[in-house]
């Protein structure tokens, strides 16, 4: 992104603006992550670097942290 990878994010919705704004939404992740959903406890499959859980959980991350799971943050339910 244009801060490079040393842009720090307080929350998901932040991630998730920024993904917007920059088009990286529908891009796909280098590989896919299984998320445990913070909405309902479920797990899903996170193909792109936004996406939400069946239950509406919205989930980002930048392409600069695509590399690890643990970098994925929630931005809330249907945002």
């Amino acid at each position: 992104m244009h801060e490079g990878c040393s842009a720090e994010f307080a929350n998901g919705k932040e991630i998730v603006n920024k993904l917007r704004m920059m088009g990286f939404s529908g891009h796909p992740l280098p590989a896919p992550f299984v998320i445990a959903c913070d909405g309902c406890g479920k797990s899903f499959i996170m193909r792109t670097h936004e996406a939400a859980c069946h239950c509406g959980m919205v989930y980002g991350v930048t392409p600069c942290h695509a590399s690890a799971a643990g970098n994925v943050k929630a931005a809330g339910e249907n945002y």
